[in-house]
């Protein structure tokens, strides 16, 4: 196996077909975003310009150009035998993609920095004893429970002062971040024996740096997890490795009764995600319960001189909800919210699987409980240890990727869906706590309030802030503003990014009323896929 930059054949003169496929941008990495210097124009929409082989890169809009600030977007030329390392194949469309070597470039969910910072500057930390090489510097690998774990500085260099990542966090220049060990997916080349990276991974170097790095160290950092913890596949083993996604996840372990709890930011879909599995989920949130509401109340009786214990009300209802004989959640929302007495009572539950020590769970009952991290809500506390100890932990993460199916599914407004589908870093913006923010919850308000006023765009401001607004009125105003629609042979639509044909989809949108077929013959050029999401929002607007 080979480590090696992508050469401007293999992008231009005669593009691979996946490029055909995926494009030539790049995706930063949340490494990336730490580490490269940002002038104002590296980075643009979450892309960022790379190396390629001789002397030349390519930008963010796939234009090869000289650039003294760029990424790596590493690429690797297998040799005989190397394809039994790869694992978890997909097939999607025409494009191939696999699983191969594991490397620092996700910031580590916000449920966890706190546990991470305090355990590194208390000195309890575990390292791992290995390093991955960052920016140039070896940089030690720890282990936070079942993660690993690698401590950086932000680039000092960004015209704003901070870096926004991924996940809508943002870090100011100099500060010190957890990344967090992931597995790479690369797109799969079969015929000419290529991987190639989905996303701009490393950055902080030099040209001849990045060379000499990938010539030596690269492919021996990236493989040494795999090294580790690999496990035989050969005949006879009684186990096997799947992927889930977080939802599969959570299903898996209510069906294993295994108590679940989902962190995740606020927005993020947690109780939207249990309501999926379970629509006639028994919902409590905590923060308006005590510890008798949850217990039961006792009660005096004169007559007889005793004290009766009163059932409480929730668990009436969570017993005739489970009649049916099938399997049904009962979902503590908001457990961090929740006073420590509470909390305790839930431990309790949770532990037992009785209520106040006398009345049971019903059987087919399964426990989920989800919160929010002290970092988000000020009234939120760490959970004990010990309760804490009772879950399977599930940590969720909204991208306009795998919000966009959920979005279709129910109906959001299509301006709503074209804007962030171009404008993803507007999925979630900072609260600031004096004006309206972004995160996908407050979208779906928008929706809302775009389907019931005829898509009256002075409405959205005070859902999610000044500037997001504007961005928004800013993009439908350039589209309208476009010129007719250009003609386009099938060699150039070949290699255009994703992104670039789904401008020229909407742009078809706006010329649909007054040139119906030029708008549907050059959608159709595009793929299915476009002409699918170009339907589909056209159907919306036309309000049927």
């Amino acid at each position: 196996m080979k480590s090696i930059f992508l050469s401007h054949r293999q992008l231009f003169e005669n593009p691979l077909p996946l490029f055909r496929a995926v494009g030539t941008a790049a995706q930063a990495g949340d490494l990336v975003l730490s580490t490269i210097p940002d002038d104002g124009f590296t980075l643009s929409e979450g892309c960022t310009n790379y190396f390629l082989s001789g002397e030349d890169c390519v930008d963010r809009f796939g234009r090869d150009h000289r650039y003294g600030i760029c990424a790596v977007r590493p690429a690797l030329l297998l040799e005989p035998g190397d394809e039994k390392l790869l694992r978890h194949s997909r097939e999607i469309g025409d494009v191939v993609t696999v699983e191969l070597g594991s490397f620092p470039y996700v910031i580590l969910e916000t449920s966890m920095r706190d546990m991470a910072e305090k355990q590194y500057q208390e000195g309890t930390l575990k390292s791992t004893g290995t390093a991955y090489t960052i920016a140039g510097k070896k940089r030690d690998v720890y282990r936070l429970g079942a993660k690993q774990i690698v401590r950086i500085p932000v680039t000092e260099e960004t015209v704003s002062g901070y870096v926004q990542f991924s996940d809508g966090s943002v870090a100011n220049s100099s500060e010190e971040i957890f990344l967090e060990v992931r597995s790479i997916r690369w797109y799969y080349d079969e015929v000419n024996k290529l991987l190639v990276c989905g996303r701009a991974l490393f950055a902080g170097l030099s040209r001849e740096e990045a060379g000499e790095y990938l010539g030596e160290q690269f492919i021996e950092e990236l493989l040494a997890e795999d090294d580790v913890s690999t496990a035989s596949t050969g005949q006879g083993t009684s186990y096997h490795i799947e992927e889930h996604d977080e939802l599969d996840m959570i299903r898996a372990f209510v069906k294993a009764d295994i108590p679940v709890f989902i962190h995740g930011l606020t927005g993020d879909g947690k109780s939207d995600r249990v309501k999926e599995i379970d629509p006639q989920v028994l919902d409590i949130e905590l923060v308006n319960e005590t510890p008798e509401t949850i217990n039961g109340r006792a009660v005096y009786n004169e007559s007889t001189d005793e004290i009766i214990d009163i059932k409480p009300v929730w668990l009436v209802k969570l017993e005739r909800l489970c009649e049916d004989g099938e399997l049904h959640i009962l979902f503590f929302d908001e457990l961090t919210n929740a006073t420590k007495q509470t909390q305790a009572v839930i431990f309790k539950i949770v532990l037992e699987r009785f209520v106040n020590n006398r009345w049971p769970l019903p059987e087919n009952a399964r426990i989920v409980a989800a919160g929010n991290d002290r970092n988000e809500s000020s009234v939120a506390h760490d959970l004990a240890e010990p309760l804490f100890g009772r879950f399977a932990h599930i940590y969720i993460k909204t991208t306009v990727e795998n919000w966009m199916p959920w979005a279709v599914r129910k109906r959001i407004n299509p301006y709503v869906m074209e804007f962030l589908a171009n404008n993803d870093l507007y999925l979630r913006t900072v609260y600031t706590g004096s004006e309206g923010y972004a995160d996908p919850r407050r979208w779906e308000m928008v929706s809302r309030v775009l389907d019931s006023s005829g898509n009256d765009f002075a409405l959205i401001e005070p859902i999610v802030g000044r500037e997001t607004a504007e961005a928004f009125i800013r993009f439908f105003r350039a589209q309208e503003e476009m010129a007719d629609l250009a003609k386009y042979t099938d060699e150039e639509l070949a290699r255009m990014t994703v992104a670039r044909k789904y401008q020229i989809a909407q742009q078809c949108l706006y010329a649909a009323s007054s040139k119906p077929e030029e708008a549907e013959a050059l959608v159709e050029k595009l793929g299915p896929e476009f002409a699918a999401w170009f339907s589909y929002v056209l159907e919306r607007k036309s309000g049927k």
